[in-house]
């Protein structure tokens, strides 16, 4: 039973799937952050409003929380980093794995030894 489980839980859609939804998240918390901490205190500032062009530029980090849309893009490279390192190391676990299933089902043939043996009576019959 857990042998199925492994097999379930490292079969590609559900490892693909299990990434897809963390970085998912991940990318929504920038996102999130993007539209909360930069673009509303912009539109909120009242004396926008009245600006001109010039003071658009002034005031446009006023306000505006972007040490937290900075921390948020800091934290999705960080989770993506992981992911990739951690899918790394699981496919290359998987090799292993198949590399030793294979040898262990391959049948074991005549050793160099025995052929040549072999050979030899076949020519010694002859």
């Amino acid at each position: 039973m857990l042998k199925d489980l492994k097999a379930f839980l490292l079969r590609g859609n559900v490892v693909d799937l299990a990434v897809g939804v963390i970085i998912a998240s991940a990318f929504g918390a920038i996102v999130t952050s993007f539209v909360n901490d930069i673009i509303t205190p912009l539109l909120l500032n009242p004396a926008l409003k009245a600006a001109k062009i010039e003071r658009i530029a002034e005031l446009s980090w006023n306000g505006v929380a972007y040490g937290n849309f900075l921390s948020a893009v800091i934290n999705f490279l960080v989770v993506g980093t992981v992911l990739f390192f951690v899918i790394k190391a699981m496919e290359k676990a998987q090799n292993l794995t198949k590399k030793e299933e294979a040898a262990e089902e391959a049948p074991a043939g005549p050793t160099e030894l025995e052929v040549l043996q072999e050979i030899k009576a076949l020519l010694e019959k002859k």
